[in-house]
């Protein structure tokens, strides 16, 4: 193979074709640059050049390096046969990796979470994880507003024995939220998980703030967004909401936060 998938550092997840740098590297070339080798799927080393790094160095995801990754992932049968469904269906893209569901779940048995919820369900790979792992009487309100992703998700629910966990609800997400706070919900939640609308995360975000408890959860995928947050060439509506919504949570301080760069980079906020 000519190229690779760079998911290994903290803040990039880009195409790296031969020798070309990196959308980072172009971005930052007066300050740091980062140098790459991919010419094959062996496992390769990124440095950034500049002291401040203290040259540090870090492993380029290939594929190669990502089979092995994806070999040592705990997949319940049930979560492998719902992503092989999916593969054959339209936007199978928006499913989340093995090892993004492994972390998710894990999280929520660390935060000992009992109430959660999910905005962007798509076919119920992620909250199926997390129901799977939740205590008998949790409860994980799933939002999504496509009935048929929806109805593949509520199958699988079924499959694994973990209907009664999961509260689905078809329609907005920001409805749905809106309605849940104006239940007295507010601050009764443990974790949530975001992976939907680009251009509505910082609205989804400052809903969820209100229904997760001081000390509590959220989690929201794609704010790497295939590398084109680090790249100034790309304008695109989405990118540049996303490239807001991190610059934002950079600067709000009622939570801590995380990004990783777990499949196509995610922030963890703990609300403070």
């Amino acid at each position: 193979m000519t190229g690779c998938v760079t998911h290994g550092w903290w803040s990039l997840s880009s195409f790296v074709p031969n020798r070309l740098e990196t959308a980072v590297a172009r971005a930052n070339r007066k300050s740091f640059a980062l140098t790459t080798s991919c010419l094959s799927d062996r496992a390769v080393t990124i440095a950034a050049s500049d002291n401040n790094y203290g040259s540090k160095q870090v492993i380029s995801v290939t594929p190669r390096v990502y089979d092995y990754l994806l070999t040592n992932v705990r997949e319940p049968p049930v979560l492998r046969e719902l992503r092989e469904e999916t593969a054959t269906m339209h936007g199978s893209q928006m499913q989340v990796s093995p090892d993004q569901a492994q972390l998710l779940a894990m999280l929520v048995q660390i935060l000992g979470a009992k109430r959660c919820i999910e905005v962007g369900v798509y076919t119920g790979y992620s909250s199926l994880a997390v129901a799977l792992v939740l205590p008998d009487l949790g409860i994980l309100v799933a939002c999504e507003r496509d009935k048929h992703s929806l109805e593949v998700a509520k199958r699988y629910y079924d499959r694994a024995g973990v209907s009664h966990k999961v509260d689905a609800r078809h329609g907005l997400a920001a409805d749905t939220l809106t309605s849940m706070l104006e239940n007295g919900e507010g601050c009764s939640y443990d974790f949530a998980f975001v992976d939907a609308e680009k251009r509505m995360y910082q609205e989804y975000f400052e809903l969820l703030l209100k229904l997760v408890r001081t000390g509590g959860v959220i989690v929201i995928d794609n704010v790497l967004w295939h590398g084109k947050v680090a790249d100034p060439l790309v304008d695109d509506k989405k990118t540049e909401s996303i490239r807001s919504f991190n610059r934002a949570l950079m600067d709000d301080e009622r939570v801590s936060i995380s990004m990783v760069s777990v499949g196509d980079g995610m922030t963890i906020c703990r609300k403070r």
